[in-house]
């Protein structure tokens, strides 16, 4: 699809995983970005649903923000498969021309976007932390791309934020972080439009059969904590990370980490939080020996409080936080700990 004869008018669409009858996070995420995105532009904002038996999921798509689903279902639908889900993506893409397509970074969306992408012979831009729309104008021909999607993302490693645009070869595709954009609110009265489409799909799309599935169980979960404790490369070593899950324990916390702190493997990646890792919104973030650097700071920011302990007066975490504490946490924690437990 090149973008000389795609409609520039298209919708912007939003990927929707749809897993034992429940959406994914993520998409509903992803609609409310879409949302922003759909009115800069004057077009519709629709939701791609693949699948078998998910049609009664429209309303909550609806509810949402889509003004559309684009339905496609068929018995090799009934559970993900990349080439059934592909063949189903890639018909949709063709018949109904969006300027858009946002996926998740989930592994769903890592594993299906890149082969919905070589399929069309479209771009895509990976783990995106941001989405705008804007102008971009080439360097040489001075030529001005009117209304591109701004695809925003941590590069070289995170120490730099880069903007990617896609003048050519449409439609404009990106997966994007969980956690990263907002859920929207619920309207339970907004109405959409369903289009049903049935996909061509043939033996061929049915090369890999799912002897079992496995569900894999989910040790850390930043995004739904309310309180977390995170720890930084001052912490100072792997066995001293014992103190931010002290902490940690007695205040019911998840714990976090800094991306300093996994590269020196004081933790798990798991626990990372950051423009790297996991973007989260806790009622209460503490970040223990963390620097605060603008990578680490694009994750926590929003927290509804946060209280930094350091031992540099001038590190840039006391810029965002609302109480800090200038001191060494090998001194400050414990006694953190020990008030905490005379108070329950």
């Amino acid at each position: 699809m090149d973008s000389k004869t795609t409609n520039r008018k298209g919708d912007v669409w939003v990927f929707v995983e749809a897993v034992q009858g429940r959406i994914a996070e993520v998409s509903l995420e992803l609609l409310g970005k879409g949302r922003e995105l759909a009115d800069t532009l004057g077009v519709p904002l629709a939701a791609m649903l693949i699948g078998r038996g998910v049609e009664g999921l429209c309303r909550a798509l609806f509810s949402h923000g889509a003004d559309k689903v684009y339905l496609s279902e068929h018995d090799m639908l009934s559970r993900y498969e990349t080439h059934a889900y592909t063949a189903a993506a890639v018909g949709l893409i063709r018949r109904y021309s969006p300027q858009v397509v946002v996926y998740g970074a989930t592994s769903m969306g890592r594993d299906l976007a890149p082969r919905i992408a070589s399929t069309l012979r479209a771009g895509l831009t990976a783990d995106c932390t941001d989405l705008e729309i804007g102008d971009h104008e080439e360097p040489v021909s001075r030529e001005v791309h009117k209304d591109l999607l701004l695809q925003i993302r941590p590069a070289f490693g995170g120490n730099i934020i880069a903007t990617i645009v896609n003048p050519w070869g449409w439609p404009q595709m990106a997966t994007v972080r969980e956690g990263v954009m907002k859920m929207p609110e619920s309207n339970g009265s907004r109405e959409g439009e369903i289009v049903r489409f049935s996909p061509e799909l043939s033996a061929q799309d049915a090369i890999v059969r799912v002897v079992e599935e496995v569900p894999a169980e989910r040790r850390v979960n930043l995004k739904a904590a309310r309180v977390i404790v995170a720890g930084g490369a001052g912490v100072g070593s792997r066995d001293n990370f014992k103190l931010v899950f002290d902490l940690a324990n007695v205040l019911g916390a998840e714990v976090g980490a800094s991306r300093a702190a996994v590269d020196k493997g004081y933790i798990d990646k798991g626990h990372q939080v950051g423009q790297t890792g996991t973007t989260v919104r806790p009622a209460l973030y503490i970040a223990l020996g963390i620097s605060g650097q603008v990578q680490h700071r694009a994750g926590m920011s929003d927290a509804a409080r946060i209280l930094a302990v350091n031992s540099d007066p001038n590190a840039p975490i006391f810029s965002i936080a609302h109480y800090g504490i200038t001191g060494d946490i090998n001194e400050v924690v414990p006694m953190m700990i020990r008030a905490i437990r005379k108070r329950v």
